[in-house]
């Protein structure tokens, strides 16, 4: 939620920050600011798009080579002007930028007002900004200090941004829960939420850990911690080029990052999958195979779409590696005092690795003696950080709100874990395994072929985007398809959508089931494939629109569908990784039909670092 940017150096500041906007606007749009400092402290923001903002400063000197900049997803306070980042303390002197939600702030809040202090916005950031501006003012402290002091007091999570009147060149900095990444050039510093502004200019970056406090200079980074104490910054390397996360001659990101997925799943396979040889290497799992081995269970917690291939997960897992698995919603899972026994593995699914209520949700299980195993997509993200091992999915920077090619990635991780441990325990035989192992090796070129030519999809879409409904339903491994299907259409064409079971559909949905409502079945060639075809019937004989997912070269399902979405071949197991393809486009192409901005769609944001 929410991103940030900061420079500090020779370059006009104010380009530098409006291009890092614009590559984190994906993680909220619905205000944007700046906070330029020179000879004197100036901010401009606007409700709306950052081209917004960008417009109604045409024309204004932004000269300076320090700032701070904002694109904001609301949660205290309407969409706004007056709501916008950056905040003004009282005396105009400091400007503060904030991810995060600061918990406590009514009651901070009420001690300021009671000293006299009156609020221009309905933000918790203005309460936190005037606070530490408090404790400045009270007890002639540094900034640093007075943060420091503010920061013990205070009940959320926060990455912040400050600049000061009186010290130019100086950017402060601080985390907790939500994530800041620092670049260093030579003689200057970019500061960002993630690595995406930053990489333009160097590829040397250090993650700032919860309870730290970044003192940035041009020439100077210092790390303290709340105590501080000085702590040594770790650098790292950036594994990300700039044409990642530019689109390529593609109308959205959404759809780049669909067709991306033939090589994005290919690069989660390289190296750790052959083929030829029928071998698995994950050092993550290879280094605590014992720990996986003698597992009582293995819950998997994620939120959204993650949780959909944490579902998918446990019917691979439960399968081949014949291990009891709990899929979880970190979100309820972190407040539920859940039974955390000493020796179970938890496997967090996060396409960012900043997901809050993931994150709480670890931190709790870990304090409790679990052994935790990380799936993200982001290098040096905090999951991954605290994890005990992990995977990444390589799937690259994911631009789009809606998640696509980050959970496919996540899907052939979790598959090659569930096929590498069940081997391990015998619990496939060698056959089966190796069948597997081709299997997944062949995805890639599968996916390719679906999206070879998307014109039907496209003609489908164009079909049914007035729909005021949508059902999904799938059986086996489909049924986790199913609801993600459902949900890519909720987020991208705001079109009401459900996914279920489509043995369930009996026990209620089924009198949602008229001649306006189109039902889109998962209905590959599986062990359930009978039961589909029955379920069809039923929906047909009550004149429901059917649009179905079929295997090539299938003549049931076809004969009975309104409309047909096909995909190769594959096994069970593996067909999920080829049947969500259609349902990503699908809602893509609906959304464009409808007009919607499906990379930015309405009251989302891409990472959720807030409750």
């Amino acid at each position: 939620m929410c991103g940030i940017v900061g420079y500090t150096g020779p370059r006009e500041a104010y380009p530098v920050i409006l291009k890092g906007l614009k590559r984190l606007e994906y993680r909220g749009y619905d205000s944007s600011g700046v906070a330029i400092l020179n000879d004197h402290l100036s901010v401009y923001k606007k409700k709306g798009r950052v081209s917004e903002l960008e417009e109604s400063v045409v024309g204004i000197n932004m000269h300076g080579h320090t700032g701070i900049g904002h694109t904001r997803w609301a949660t205290h306070g309407e969409p706004s002007d007056r709501n916008a980042h950056p905040h003004y303390s009282a005396s105009g002197n400091i400007a503060m930028i904030h991810n995060g939600i600061i918990e406590n702030y009514t009651l901070i809040k009420k001690e300021l007002q009671n000293k006299g202090y009156e609020f221009k916005s309905d933000t918790d950031t203005e309460v936190l900004l005037n606070f530490i501006e408090e404790i400045k003012k009270e007890n002639n402290n540094t900034l640093e200090e007075a943060l420091r002091i503010a920061l013990k007091r205070v009940v959320g999570a926060y990455c912040i941004l400050l600049i000061e009147k009186d010290n130019p060149g100086t950017i402060l900095a601080a985390r907790k829960g939500s994530p800041l990444v620092i670049g260093i050039g030579k003689g200057e510093h970019f500061l960002a939420s993630d690595a995406s502004p930053i990489i333009e200019y160097t590829k040397e970056v250090v993650y700032v850990n919860d309870y730290e406090i970044a003192i940035v200079k041009p020439d100077e980074l210092i790390l303290k911690n709340l105590g501080n104490e000085k702590q040594t910054p770790f650098i790292q390397k950036l594994d990300m080029e700039l044409a990642a996360i530019e689109k390529g001659g593609y109308e959205h990101f959404m759809l780049k990052e669909i067709h991306e997925q033939p090589q994005t799943i290919f690069d989660c396979l390289r190296g750790r999958l052959i083929g030829s040889s029928a071998t698995i290497t994950m050092s993550g799992v290879d280094n605590n195979m014992d720990t996986f081995m003698n597992a009582s269970r293995i819950v998997m917690v994620a939120c959204g779409t993650s949780w959909h291939a944490g579902l998918l997960a446990e019917y691979m897992f439960e399968e081949l590696c014949r291990i009891p698995v709990e899929v979880e919603y970190a979100s309820e899972f972190r407040y539920r005092n859940p039974v955390i026994n000493k020796g179970d593995v938890i496997i967090a699914i996060s396409q960012s690795g900043e997901t809050a209520d993931t994150l709480v949700a670890l931190e709790n299980a870990k304090e409790k003696g679990a052994f935790i195993f990380g799936v993200v997509n982001a290098v040096g993200s905090s999951i991954a950080r605290l994890s005990h091992a992990g995977a990444y999915s390589h799937a690259g920077p994911e631009i789009g709100v809606a998640s696509t090619k980050a959970f496919t990635g996540q899907l052939a991780v979790l598959a090659m874990m569930a096929l590498k441990i069940g081997y391990k325990k015998g619990t496939i035989d060698e056959t089966r395994y190796k069948t597997l192992v081709r299997e997944l090796e062949a995805i890639p070129e599968k996916v390719k072929e679906i999206l070879a030519d998307t014109s039907n999809i496209q003609r489908i879409a164009e079909k049914y985007k007035d729909a005021k409904d949508f059902l999904y339903l799938g059986r086996g491994y489909n049924f986790p398809v199913a609801l993600e299907g459902a949900l890519k259409l909720k987020e991208i064409s705001y079109i009401h959508a459900e996914g279920y079971p489509a043995a369930e559909m009996k026990h209620g949905p089924i009198a949602l089931v008229d001649e306006n409502l189109p039902v889109v079945f998962v209905a590959t060639k599986d062990r359930y494939y009978d039961k589909i075809v029955s379920n069809v019937q039923e929906i047909k004989a009550r004149r429901g629109k059917v649009i179905a997912v079929a295997t090539e070269g299938d003549t049931i399902i076809p004969g009975m569908a309104d409309d047909v979405m096909y995909v190769p071949d594959a096994d069970e197991v593996l067909a999920p990784l080829l049947s969500v393809i259609p349902m990503q486009l699908l809602s893509y192409y609906v959304g464009v039909s409808k007009g919607i901005d499906v990379d930015k769609p309405r009251n989302l944001a891409k990472s959720v670092t807030v409750e």
